[in-house]
């Protein structure tokens, strides 16, 4: 049996262009984060639909950026993350390089 691990939240998003943003918080199920050359949340979409499910609150499903210091085995280790603009529109503010 394996044993799941308990994903981190979204616990704000500011990204108010992004389908998933219902009030500052993601509604997406679980979110990629991570680029070649910085922390670009993957599941962002600039769209007039909304999507996600109203109930849920984004969990972080992988993480790219092993250089993060929250980064294990391409999984996050942060208690909570925050999505904002960085180097682009939709950013993991809590990422920390090593």
């Amino acid at each position: 049996m394996t044993a799941a691990l308990e994903m981190p939240r979204v616990q704000e998003c500011v990204v108010a262009a992004c389908a998933y943003n219902q009030s500052g918080d993601c509604h997406a199920f679980a979110i990629t984060i991570g680029s070649m050359d910085h922390a670009h949340c993957h599941t962002f979409v600039e769209s007039p639909v909304r999507g996600g499910v109203d109930s849920l609150i984004a969990q972080v499903g992988a993480c790219q950026r092993s250089d993060c210091r929250h980064n294990e085995q391409l999984e996050c280790h942060a208690a909570s993350i925050r999505v904002g603009p960085d180097n682009d529109m939709a950013d993991c503010m809590t990422y920390s390089g090593r």
